[in-house]
């Protein structure tokens, strides 16, 4: 027990040095990115008195190491800054969109994992056969083709041509219906490559754990083959799968950026995009600690739920 919790405690001092490094990373390449902010924000018309306070607003008038003392001063308090367009707090600002991005991600890791992993397992069951054939040049294919071109061919599928489900925006604040809508297509969009990185995944785990030995005995002893397939060859094949889905959170997000701009709908990504676009370093700032933070604690997540999957990982000693 003790040991868990000193294994627990490092990978929580682990993960606030990666949320740190990356922070320190940010903002020292915000330092180098080309033009002038307070133009990019408020337009070439503005006078040069106006321009230099909205440099003062942002604290670009300070080094970029100050500036990264001064957010994480103010992280602590739980203040994320302020953005100078809208004059709203940036917490209020990134968590106006958080759950639209939380949503496609959680509902397209859900696809992904509601079709990989049986089309996986039967893959593994039935090798060398026309379905293993077909399952594994389909995973190919969609694995290769980009999000963004996906969801382009969606959007003028579902919308434009059969005109069967509403694609722009995340739907009006409250109803579910409306959302759920617009959420199907950038969720396939998103999750349809990840179908096939996930069965191809389940399938070569699979193919491995059956040929270990104690495989053999169960089915040496009588056992249902269904009940070795899929309750114990299918739980150790899955700790590959969560390991390679708590990486792939990272990726997602990145494909949500272009999947959010083609749907017009909101979220972090099209947030990040925005500010980039107007150097509003306030929400950049913010919008990519969450995106952070979440990448991170989904990985911790991961780690931590091995032991819950494989009892021999819980025998051991997490600190070795």
């Amino acid at each position: 027990m003790r040991g868990a919790l000193r294994y627990v405690g490092a990978r929580f001092v682990t993960t606030a040095l990666v949320v740190l490094g990356a922070m320190l990373l940010l903002f020292a390449l915000t330092a180098l990115v080309p033009g002038d902010p307070a133009t990019a924000l408020i337009g070439p018309q503005a006078t040069p008195e106006y321009a230099r306070r909205f440099i003062v607003e942002m604290g670009l008038d300070q080094p970029w190491w100050r500036r990264l003392f001064t957010f994480l001063s103010r992280l602590l308090v739980g203040d994320l800054g302020t953005d100078v367009l809208s004059g709203r707090p940036v917490i209020q600002v990134v968590g106006a969109v958080l759950p639209y991005t939380f949503a496609l991600t959680g509902a397209s890791i859900g696809l992904a994992l509601l079709l990989g992993v049986p089309l996986g397992c039967y893959a593994a069951t039935h090798r060398g056969s026309t379905a293993d054939g077909l399952l594994a040049f389909s995973s190919v294919t969609l694995i290769a083709i980009p999000s963004f071109v996906i969801a382009i061919f969606l959007l003028l599928l579902f919308s434009i041509y059969l005109d069967w489900l509403p694609v722009l925006g995340g739907g009006e604040p409250g109803n579910w219906v409306d959302g759920g809508k617009r959420l199907i297509l950038p969720t396939v969009a998103l999750g349809v490559g990840w179908i096939g990185f996930v069965a191809r995944l389940v399938r070569t785990s699979m193919l491995e754990v059956l040929g270990e030995n104690h495989i053999r005995t169960s089915r040496a002893y009588g056992l249902p083959d269904r009940l070795v397939v899929y309750k114990y060859a299918l739980r150790n094949a899955c700790i590959p799968t969560l390991a390679v889905l708590g990486v792939g959170i990272g990726r997602l997000l990145g494909g949500a950026v272009l999947v959010e701009i083609v749907f017009a709908r909101p979220g972090l990504g099209r947030l990040i995009y925005d500010a980039i676009s107007t150097r509003n370093f306030a929400v950049l700032q913010g919008a990519v600690l969450v995106v952070v933070v979440a990448f991170v604690l989904t990985n911790l997540l991961v780690d931590l739920s091995y032991s819950v999957i494989d009892p021999r990982i819980r025998r051991q000693d997490p600190v070795r």
